[in-house]
């Protein structure tokens, strides 16, 4: 199976490797589990809608929970909150469960917490629902521009 992320790490000649499961239940920690990978290195997208109607990504472990305080201080924006599905689907162009900013029909500004740095090698979806990709973090971060901040809850 192919998706335009899978593409658009194939167009800028990143190396990766394809990981695909059945998807039958919603999350990244049962993505994980299935591959048989820590929740740590697993990374769902999230996207978030700011006070001045722009939205953003939001890349956090499996393991963690993004603070929406510590995401709009880092975005520079008065507040942010989790966009709705039909909203993350419309930007995106991915259905949810398959969200990634990698081929997103939009380009948005990812924000990537810093627990995640520890780990030189991350998994995250490819705009399929059970299709992700492992990939070198620094890819990711070069790939995306990427900004890296604390974004997690606690």
């Amino acid at each position: 199976m192919t998706t335009r992320g899978i593409e658009y790490l194939k167009e800028h000649g990143l190396p990766h490797e394809v990981l695909t499961y059945h998807h039958e239940v919603k999350g990244v920690r049962y993505a994980a589990q299935t591959l048989g990978l820590p929740d740590e290195i697993v990374i769902k997208s999230l996207i978030f809608h700011a006070n001045d109607g722009s939205f953003l990504f939001a890349l956090m472990s499996g393991d963690g929970n993004v603070s929406e305080k510590k995401l709009a201080r880092a975005s520079g924006h008065k507040r942010v909150a989790p966009a709705s599905p039909h909203d993350a689907e419309r930007v995106t162009g991915y259905q949810v469960g398959g969200i990634s900013p990698l081929g997103a029909k939009q380009p948005l500004p990812v924000f990537l917490d810093s627990a995640i740095t520890a780990h030189p090698e991350v998994v995250i979806n490819v705009g399929a629902r059970g299709t992700l990709v492992r990939l070198a973090l620094k890819d990711l971060i070069e790939l995306t521009d990427a900004i890296v901040a604390d974004i997690r809850t606690g």
